[in-house]
């Protein structure tokens, strides 16, 4: 006899019943929507929202200045409203009358929004790249889809780029002022040469490979640093992937094109700017929060840093009396990197398409945000969502060296058939914890295959069938990334690849392998790894540095080999340990390698 399907199923198949029978009579335009909204228990609810008139079009309000373009392809699907500098307060009284909204970088998109909309808003378009200004969070939790436009400033920004470090290297800006003040001081204003020197591209996405194009043919040699960046990509520009320490220590000049994460909020810093040659020239055209300010006015002071070229700024617009913005080594820009007119119009059709194909129903492309998922669905799968997510992240974090992750295998171990266990969205989760970290995308559902194509990055999927209860939905996730070097030689299998494995231990992600070696240690706040050689006390001398750093262990494990021979010891420590901690740890002879690992 046949089991019967699982709850899952059943709510997937009627909801495809219903989307192809409802689909079949009517199309699914803003006029016609079907959202699918769960009770609190129970078997989910479908309501379905139909429009007064049938025929009637979408209102788009677009809240900032937008190309003609792109207006004009908006005005061929919808009600077009422009209204431009809206107080917070209009913006909330606007748009319950809207189903799409679109801005720049100057409106917040904030909750209040989304709760004002009453839940006719349906997409958020974002004409840019950046989407800092719009509350992801409430979007996804009131069923709004947002997209935006990350490709078509691309040449712009790369010009801009270009066009910085020229000025900088022969001081056009300061050269112009001061004639322009009735000054005539060629002596002051020799500049220095770019032919020969090398340009360290930080970031080797769409705009860095641009400009390094572009400083090749200005006779520059051109090293790049990005752990994701194709090797064969950068093979074919001519220029060399190396590691960050290298990138700034051996540069003349750095362009700087990472996105803003968390692992790249003022990664230039008094400690980085220490490793840079005497007299480097800085530019950049990405996020103004990468470099730490303060620690640049005392680099140039210092005399480190000859020059800055700089079109970004933590604070935008930055304070009059910036000791930053008033420095007379340092050109600066009001965020002019996609101020061209044809990148202006690109991104209005870029953001016009994206937006109307949403509202005809289609997932685009540059989606940053999760569907609806039905809730029993998230329920069940919550805990093994988190797990792969972590063991992406774990995994990345264990890659070195400057080739990037191109291969990685996943293998799911599960008693369930395998057409009663969808494994998109954990696939999208590992996804996101290979990329986020060092990437401004935010991965999904929606995005990451797309994401993951995109950079280069091949996931396949294997089946492990288990003899078992189906009840569970798997019983543990292995990750494998191929070709790459490890910061933790432990953690390279037999056959060669990175692996870790997990599973999950009463609601919570577990860690479970390393490599070859067995672990059990909770995937919360953070780990450290170290390999040693098994001997009594190993465990206390550990404990006892952490302890005394005031480091709380929430767990510990240790998997060996054999007894007196290699062990790994996987330590989960709730606060990130200081550098002399690490260090303390590194110092005991016994230890033969260490690595820290934040989640």
């Amino acid at each position: 006899m046949a089991a019967s399907a699982s709850p899952s199923l059943r709510t997937s198949k009627l909801r495809s019943s219903v989307l192809s029978s409802l689909s079949s009579k009517l199309p699914l335009s803003s006029a016609f929507s079907v959202n699918f909204r769960p009770r609190s228990v129970g078997v989910p609810r479908f309501v379905v929202l139909v429009s007064a008139s049938l025929n009637a079009k979408p209102t788009v309000l677009v809240a900032e200045k937008l190309g003609e373009a792109g207006v004009d392809l908006l005005k061929e699907f919808a009600n077009v409203d422009c209204s431009y500098n809206l107080t917070p307060e209009e913006l909330c009284t606007k748009i319950s009358l809207c189903d799409a909204l679109i801005v720049r970088s100057g409106t917040k998109v904030s909750r209040e929004v989304f709760e004002s909309s009453g839940g006719r808003l349906k997409v958020v378009g974002r004409a840019g790249v950046g989407i800092d200004n719009v509350d992801l969070a409430a979007a996804t939790e009131h069923g709004c889809l947002v997209v935006n436009a990350p490709t078509a400033n691309t040449v712009a920004a790369a010009e801009h780029g270009i066009a910085l470090l020229t000025a900088m290297a022969r001081n056009v800006a300061q050269a112009d002022a001061s004639v322009k003040a009735g000054k005539w001081q060629r002596n002051k204003y020799v500049g220095v040469s770019l032919v020969g020197k090398t340009l360290a591209v930080m970031g080797f996405g769409k705009v860095g490979s641009e400009v390094a194009r572009r400083a090749k043919g200005l006779g520059m040699h051109v090293i790049a640093h990005d752990p994701y960046a194709p090797a064969d990509r950068a093979r074919a520009i001519g220029v060399e992937l190396v590691s960050f320490d290298e990138a700034i220590g051996t540069a003349d000049f750095i362009s700087l094109h990472m996105p803003l994460t968390p692992s790249t909020s003022k990664i230039l810093n008094d400690e980085n700017f220490a490793k840079m040659k005497k007299g480097v020239r800085i530019v950049n055209v990405a996020r103004g929060g990468v470099i730490d300010e303060e620690a640049l006015v005392r680099a140039l002071d210092a005399g480190i840093v000859a020059q800055a070229a700089l079109d970004v700024f933590t604070v935008e617009p930055p304070p009059k009396d910036s000791k930053l913005i008033q420095h007379e080594n340092v050109t600066v820009t009001p965020h002019l990197g996609a101020s061209t007119m044809e990148a202006q119009e690109g991104v209005a059709v870029e953001i016009a398409e994206a937006v109307v194909g949403a509202l005809k129903g289609e997932l685009a492309a540059t989606a940053v945000n999760a569907p609806m998922v039905p809730a029993e669905v998230l329920t069940e799968l919550k805990p093994f969502v988190e797990l792969a997510e972590k063991l992406g992240r774990l995994a990345v974090q264990l890659v070195a060296g400057g080739s990037g992750v191109k291969t990685v295998k996943v293998t799911y171990a599960s008693s369930r058939a395998p057409d009663d266990l969808d494994t998109r969205l954990l696939r999208a989760m590992i996804t996101k914890g290979l990329i986020e970290p060092i990437s401004s995308v935010f991965v999904n559902l929606v995005n990451a295959d797309f994401t993951a194509k995109q950079r280069g990055l091949r996931i396949s999927e294997e089946r492990v069938v288990l003899d078992g209860s189906p009840e569970k939905p798997l019983e543990y996730i292995q990750v494998q990334i191929a070709n790459v070097e490890s910061r933790f030689a432990s953690a390279i299998s037999d056959t060669g690849e990175i692996k870790v494995e997990g599973l999950v231990k009463d609601g919570i992600p577990h860690l479970t392998k390393v490599g070859s070696f067995e672990v059990d240690v909770s995937l919360e706040g953070s780990i450290i790894l170290c390999r040693q050689v098994d001997q009594p006390g190993m465990i206390g001398r550990v404990g006892s540095v952490l302890g005394e750093e005031n480091v709380n262990v929430s767990f510990m494990s240790v998997g060996r080999i054999a007894p007196r021979k290699q062990a790994v010891m996987a330590i989960g420590v709730d606060e990130q340990p200081s550098k002399q901690a690490l260090k303390r740890i590194g110092d005991i002879p016994a230890i033969e390698e260490f690595v820290f690992l934040k989640l």
